[in-house]
């Protein structure tokens, strides 16, 4: 829905380029600083959570770290895990308080300089602005490698945001590539619905769900982990780390794949390549396991420190054992004589950034910038992993990155138009 009619030519104070929980952040504060601006949206607004999101579902941070802007949880189990439809609703709820004027189903093609502010070509037309928000996040692109090409005609293939459930696909086994957050959560989705799940694995570490009594976040917000930023020695390479994979599903509980495998599920170390129906992997299984674990037993060790400095009173301290060790490093597999049928690519996304006409990306085209400020006067980014704390991309610390983003821009804009005043 567009709740003002934009004509070509139009200007602005400012245009945020993406409907995503982090533009419609950035629209609650620009209304509140009194800003005329434009929300462009190349789908709907929140799509992502509708369109790209398995049946199962659910948040893997509890409710209370839900604190989009003037909008906190508003439900009843703080320390519980939305599933999809709640999230829907809580996000239908943000939208109707935020009242942000967007312009729905509007590809962005070009943000360019124009005199002292910007130009910004879309397929409804051309705007000018005095600032730009990119709020488009790094999950742009489902990322699925060549590999994929080679795979047989009859099996069916899809990446994560086209996963919906074990029922939608065609009967046999299945492949999921990835271990990360999504590849995961949905190869546990698969084996609980009694699917012969083949799983190849990445270096995504893992974290307990609940450790000494209570929730790891919980732990991990007490002992300050959400407060450290970017700046702090050391914290930048975060930005390119991989999330660690846990669920929120049926209460929150751990994903352990040793358990997976001692319950039948095959696993495997990255993949390398596929040819003639068969696909390879790294002999890096056990790496990537024992990986996962040493992450998973650094963070509870970190909170018994927390707890011995404090003296909180708390169930024993433990270290977790492996369950099941691989008796060897399988080096390819016969999909047709696995009896595979799917394969379901968790592998990742990349962010497009192609309309982007100035120079704000470093080596790996990341946006160089501190909090979302970038060099070029004007121009900001918002809502990408670890933008400036573990928060930044998530419903918990959108709005401070937001706040920060806005406060900025209202003081690079003000500031020449009272020089201009003063000089009248």
């Amino acid at each position: 829905m567009t709740t003002r009619n934009p004509h070509d030519g139009a200007h602005y104070g400012c245009i945020v380029v993406g409907g995503g929980q982090a533009g419609l952040s950035a629209s609650f504060h620009l209304t509140r600083a009194g800003i005329d601006h434009l929300v462009v949206e190349k789908k709907t607004a929140m799509h992502k959570w509708c369109d790209e999101r398995w049946d199962a579902f659910c948040l893997v941070t509890p409710n209370w770290q839900c604190q989009l802007p003037g909008h906190p949880y508003d439900g009843d189990d703080p320390n519980g895990f939305m599933v999809k439809h709640e999230i829907l609703g809580y996000l239908d709820r943000f939208r109707a308080k935020v009242k942000p004027p967007i312009l729905e189903h509007t590809a962005v093609t070009a943000v360019e300089r124009h005199g002292s502010g910007f130009r910004v070509e879309t397929s409804a037309g051309t705007f000018t602005a005095d600032a730009v928000i990119l709020a488009t996040s790094l999950y742009g692109t489902p990322s699925i490698p060549r590999a994929a090409e080679r795979l047989p005609d009859d099996i069916v293939q899809m990446h994560t945001v086209d996963y919906r459930s074990a029922a939608a696909l065609p009967p046999g086994a299945v492949m999921v590539v990835g271990s990360g957050q999504s590849g995961a959560q949905i190869a546990e989705d698969l084996h609980l619905a009694g699917r012969k799940v083949h799983l190849a694995t990445g270096n995504a570490p893992r974290c307990a769900r609940f450790y000494r009594g209570r929730d790891v976040v919980d732990w991990l917000w007490d002992i300050g982990q959400y407060a450290i930023t970017v700046a702090d020695d050391g914290m930048g390479k975060k930005r390119h780390d991989t999330n660690h994979y846990l669920t929120g599903r049926d209460g929150g509980r751990d994903i352990d794949l040793r358990r997976f495998a001692l319950d039948g599920m095959a696993l495997y170390g990255r993949v390398q390549g596929v040819s003639g129906g068969r696909m390879r992997f790294a002999a890096d299984l056990k790496t990537n396991l024992d990986a996962a674990d040493k992450v998973y037993n650094g963070i509870n060790a970190l909170i018994d420190r927390h707890i011995a400095e404090k003296a909180i009173e708390a169930p024993p301290a433990s270290v977790y054992v492996p369950l099941w060790e691989p008796a060897e490093e399988p080096a390819e597999l016969d999909l047709a004589g696995a009896g595979i049928t799917s394969v379901i690519w968790a592998t990742g996304f990349r962010p497009d950034w192609s309309f982007v006409g100035l120079p704000i990306f470093d080596g790996i085209g990341y946006p160089v910038q501190r909090r979302g400020v970038t060099h070029v006067p004007g121009l900001y980014v918002l809502g990408l992993p670890w933008l400036w704390t573990w928060g930044s991309g998530r419903f918990l610390g959108v709005a401070a990155d937001a706040e920060h983003v806005v406060e900025h821009l209202v003081g690079a804009v003000s500031a020449p138009r009272q020089l201009l005043a003063q000089a009248g």
